[in-house]
C-alpha cells in the first residue's frame, strides 16, 4: 500500500491526488486542457464541497512550514480553482472563443 498524498481528514479525495496535486500553475493548466469534461466534473464534484474544510484545516498551519500532505492539499485546492470555470461556465477544457491565444509566464508564484 502506498503512502497517502493527502491528510487523513481528506482521504476521500485521494483518488484525485496523483492527477491534481500539481506543483505549478502551468502543470495544472496542462492537466485541465488534457482532461475530459467527465474527468473534471468527477474531480470538481468530489473536491468542491470540501474546499472550506480544506481551507480551515490549512489555516491551522504556517504556510511556509506545510508538510508534504498539507502542501498537496493546498495544491489540490488550486486545481479545483483551475477546473472551476470549465465546469461551471465553459463546458469545455479550453476558454471559449480564445482561438490559439496563449501567454507565457516567466516566473511562477511562490507555492
Amino acid at each position: 500500500m502506498s503512502t497517502p498524498m493527502l491528510p487523513e481528514e481528506f482521504s476521500e479525495l485521494e483518488p484525485f491526488a496523483a492527477t491534481w496535486c500539481l506543483e505549478t500553475e502551468k502543470q495544472r493548466f496542462a492537466t485541465r486542457i488534457g482532461s475530459t469534461m467527465e474527468e473534471m466534473h468527477a474531480f470538481y464534484d468530489a473536491a468542491f464541497p470540501r474546499i472550506k474544510d480544506a481551507m480551515r484545516y490549512l489555516d491551522e498551519f504556517d504556510l511556509d512550514a506545510l508538510d508534504g500532505q498539507q502542501l498537496n492539499l493546498l495544491r489540490l485546492v488550486y486545481s479545483v480553482i483551475t477546473v472551476s470555470l470549465p465546469v461551471e461556465a465553459y463546458g469545455q477544457p479550453r476558454t471559449p472563443d480564445s482561438g490559439n491565444a496563449h501567454f507565457d509566464r516567466i516566473v511562477e508564484p511562490a507555492i
